[in-house]
């Protein structure tokens, strides 16, 4: 595809609504391999490991495209045309709406743009003002449906808190780690000597901890936990969502692909020993915090033993003696995390209509979402949800 056919429309003319705004023109790329450049040199700059450009567009090549989303991913830029954000989107029809929202579905824990730092740390309202004017200009899409975004990331706020905005469904459970924090601060002694109590079982012959490096490592513990999830998920009553058309290959995709500057996109650790894998956790990591994907344990009679929690002190002290500041366990309440996270990730979603018809699936989108986090946050309404969802895959 060349530059011209993948890139809807030029930069945008300079209009009333650049006046104030730093942004100049906004281009809007159907096409991956024309993004590339530019989005590479953003990811070292502001946002999260869930927006490199070989996680995303592994989602996007075995996911996204079999359902139907095409790239909509919107980069504006100074003046002198210097890239300032990049927003990496997918555009879907969904009851007669086109729907622009971020890549990566619900595989990706939290959702950004992409940013030029300094812009990211001196951005203003006007800023976005004028990012939103240039795609109303368009009425490519009718509405930005920004979900599951941090209010902040590292030590910067996120910009597209400064839009109008409302908590996520969910919240994501988090540990900070202080540098040099004693492991008692992160786990305490009483719970180390239980889940001790607990490993000493666990060893047989060969038992380890470790992390998955070769080729050959990443695609048998792949291998098991493909096998093993569905069974987990099914004991839960819970959908497979691992089962859904093309993500096994994208999660595939992502364990293997390697950073530029060594190491694998996602992480997988492992405990094992000679006879079987026991557990697993996956997850990003960017040398600030450790983000957890996937995980699942053995349905052998090696699971009395809490083998995940074990995982999971073996992952934190890992982590914390290589000078991480923090680590999240995915979205959700399930009560494991709060044994390790003690606080959220604040959160937000934003519903923006971008077209006259837009703002009725705006509102419309947003009081759903309101709704679910009603749910989610009132424990009578959260136990009547799940026995209704139980009932309902019985």
């Amino acid at each position: 595809m060349t530059m011209a056919a993948a890139i809807e429309s030029r930069t945008a003319e300079a209009g009333a609504w650049s006046a104030a705004s730093r942004i100049a023109g906004v281009d809007i790329v159907h096409d991956l391999g024309a993004a590339e450049v530019v989005w590479r040199g953003l990811e070292t700059q502001f946002s999260t490991p869930y927006q490199r450009f070989d996680f995303l567009a592994s989602w996007q090549r075995e996911v996204g495209e079999r359902n139907d989303l095409s790239p909509f991913i919107v980069i504006a830029h100074d003046a002198e045309r210097r890239p300032l954000l990049l927003l990496p989107l997918a555009i879907g029809q969904r009851h007669g709406f086109r729907i622009a929202s971020f890549m990566g579905g619900k595989h990706a824990t939290f959702n950004m743009a992409l940013w030029e730092r300094d812009f990211a740390a001196s951005a203003a309202a006007t800023d976005l003002a004028g990012l939103l004017a240039a795609l109303r200009e368009r009425t490519v899409a009718d509405v930005l449906a920004l979900t599951q975004q941090p209010l902040r990331w590292r030590d910067l706020p996120n910009p597209l808190a400064l839009l109008p905005r409302q908590p996520s469904v969910n919240d994501c459970p988090l540990l900070t780690m202080a540098p040099g924090a004693a492991p008692a601060t992160l786990i305490s002694n009483s719970f180390r000597r239980r889940l001790k109590g607990k490993e000493r079982k666990l060893r047989t012959p060969g038992y380890r901890y470790h992390v998955a490096t070769s080729d050959a490592d990443i695609e048998r513990m792949l291998d098991w936990f493909f096998a093993v999830k569905p069974l987990r998920m099914a004991e839960q009553k819970l959908p497979n969502v691992f089962a859904e058309a093309g993500i096994e290959n994208f999660i595939r995709g992502a364990c293997m692909a390697r950073l530029a500057g060594g190491g694998r996109i996602v992480d997988i650790h492992a405990l094992e020993c000679d006879d079987e894998v026991i557990a697993i956790y996956a997850g990003v990591a960017d040398g600030h915090r450790f983000s957890m994907m996937f995980n699942t344990y053995t349905m052998s009679g090696s699971s009395r033993y809490s083998p995940g929690l074990i995982l999971m002190r073996d992952i934190i002290d890992d982590y914390a003696a290589r000078g991480y500041r923090a680590l999240d366990l995915g979205v959700g309440s399930d009560h494991y995390k709060r044994l390790f996270c003690k606080s959220d990730e604040p959160m937000f979603d934003c519903f923006i209509p971008l077209s006259p018809r837009g703002r009725l699936a705006a509102s419309a989108m947003s009081g759903l979402n309101r709704a679910k986090h009603l749910v989610k946050h009132n424990q009578a309404l959260f136990q009547v949800a799940q026995a209704l969802r139980s009932a309902l895959h019985r």
